[in-house]
């Protein structure tokens, strides 16, 4: 009897990753971009442009015109951000 638990066991639960598979199949992931200059300190999600550090989080400054966050595309430039061309522009003037 036991044998048979275990074994209706795992074959629920290959059934179940299986509708679960496929449910997240039919979900489209948002598109998302880098939004520059919109990062809060310690709230950045990657490396900066400037190359001062190289991981989320480590940012020192709030809105630092390097660093960046994932926003939905699209939403941008309604935050104050900047494309990473429009960054990397700003960097080299100064």
């Amino acid at each position: 009897m036991n044998t048979r638990l275990i074994a209706s066991s795992a074959l629920a639960s290959v059934l179940a990753m299986g509708l679960l598979s496929t449910a997240q199949a039919q979900d489209k992931p948002a598109e998302k971009e880098k939004c520059f200059g919109i990062a809060k300190a310690g709230a950045n999600d990657c490396a900066n442009l400037s190359g001062t550090h190289s991981c989320a989080g480590q940012n020192k400054n709030a809105m630092g015109a390097d660093e960046w966050n994932y926003v939905a595309k699209g939403t941008c430039a309604k935050m104050g951000g900047k494309s990473a061309d429009e960054a990397k522009a700003g960097m080299m003037k100064k």
